[in-house]
């Protein structure tokens, strides 16, 4: 055997041998056997050289498209500069990162995280400490809704109204109460004298892609301003753009005393933000609530750099003539095919429900090149970039209509 063909057989030899190890990672996710290594505006591709069209966007987190150009400018100079200096020093990217946010939302004061989970933390912490410090009561319970989702930390799984992300943590804090959706009575009833505030999401995206009644909203913030609760939005994966707005409570008119945002606020590195009125600003004194690695010069240049490129470009108009377009292709695509029941959502937030279950047509869409994924055990989720075209979106409502037709045929139907 020639000695170029025997290093290359200890070279698949030692990498048989590691493959068969087992993972040093705790078994936490589900992963689909995909090994990516590359991405471009909606495109992705594995180490195998397949490629795939992106309507994940990394779980809503890619709105610019992968490796968006301005951005990755932005960030590869400041990595040049400084990486991190801790919040015990001024730093002057996240200053003007917060003064953007203010200027785009009813917001006046930005607290900058590392995540969603850490931004809705926040927003309780707040809550509770703007009742109980500011106002002197002792108000600390929040109230949110059934198949909501806020988070993995004890806090934020405690208030998501989803039992499956509980099972497994008892005993939970205390503190929060769930309520059924568009439910105006059990919303009153849970009211007591120790409630600080509500928590909603404007699309329940985790929970099915079921976006809020108009009319609820209206209620739920007047009363919560006759009862002097804080309104909290969770707008982690419903921001930046998302429903075709900056945020999606700006298509109801209200604006809320906290909101967060995070998945698509930096372009793919890890930030989140926790924002509020000008009258909470003294809740979060100096020592009252901090990060290590929150709005560090790195991140922060990503997100103005994000929001550079979302105002130049006209990205919330885009994502909402995009989302009007995919939800009539998909309607009139899946017109007379009975497996599909109901197309829903909000600009490039979209849920497609079905008449059973859909992870084997995830599967499939995978392997005809498109990626999508699950909203519930019968929804498929679609979260294509903000700048997604038409022509990709004609793409992708091909390759879906041709793996749900290849699905039903295996079954049977």
């Amino acid at each position: 055997m020639a000695q170029s063909d025997l290093k290359e057989a200890a070279t698949a030899s030692a990498a048989a041998a590691e493959e068969s190890k087992p993972s040093a990672l705790f078994p936490s996710y589900a992963r689909y056997p995909i090994h990516l290594v590359k991405g471009k505006g909606s495109w992705l591709w594995d180490d195998k050289g397949n490629r795939y069209l992106d309507f994940m966007s990394g779980l809503a987190v890619a709105n610019l498209g992968h490796a968006p150009d301005k951005v990755a400018a932005k960030v590869k100079v400041q990595l040049d500069e400084l990486w991190h200096v801790s919040n015990l020093f001024h730093i002057p990217q996240q200053e003007t990162a917060a003064r953007k946010l203010t200027e785009i939302s009813c917001a006046d004061v930005v607290f900058f995280c590392n995540s969603g989970a850490e931004a809705n933390e926040a927003a309780i912490k707040l809550a509770r400490r703007y009742h109980q410090k500011v106002k002197g009561t002792n108000r600390y319970e929040m109230i949110t809704f059934e198949q909501s989702f806020h988070g993995r930390t004890l806090a934020t799984l405690t208030a998501t109204g989803q039992q499956k992300v509980k099972d497994g943590f008892l005993p939970l804090p205390e503190g929060f109460k769930t309520v059924p959706l568009h439910d105006i009575p059990a919303l009153k009833a849970a009211i007591g004298p120790q409630t600080a505030a509500v928590m909603l999401e404007m699309v329940q995206a985790e929970g099915g892609v079921y976006p809020v009644e108009p009319a609820f909203v209206q209620e739920l913030a007047e009363l919560c301003k006759a009862q002097g609760l804080l309104l909290i939005i969770d707008e982690v994966q419903t921001g930046m753009g998302r429903t075709g707005a900056w945020f999606a409570h700006q298509h109801y008119g209200i604006k809320p005393d906290i909101f967060t945002s995070a998945k698509g606020i930096a372009s793919g590195l890890p930030a989140g933000a926790m924002l509020a009125k000008e009258y909470l600003r003294e809740a979060f004194p100096p020592g009252s609530h901090a990060s290590t690695f929150g709005g560090n010069p790195v991140v922060t240049s990503a997100i103005i750099a994000t929001l550079e490129t979302m105002q130049e470009e006209r990205i919330p108009e885009h994502a909402a003539e995009m989302g009007d377009y995919l939800v009539g292709l998909l309607k009139e695509t899946f017109k007379d095919q009975p497996f599909i029941k109901e197309v829903r959502g909000k600009g490039l937030l979209i849920g497609i429900g079905c008449a059973g279950p859909v992870g084997d047509i995830v599967l499939l869409g995978q392997k005809h090149g498109l990626l999508f994924v699950t909203a519930g055990p019968d929804v498929i989720r679609l979260l294509p970039n903000l700048k997604v075209s038409k022509e990709e979106i004609d793409q992708a409502v091909a390759i879906l209509a041709e793996v749900v037709a290849a699905y039903l045929a295996k079954e049977g139907n």
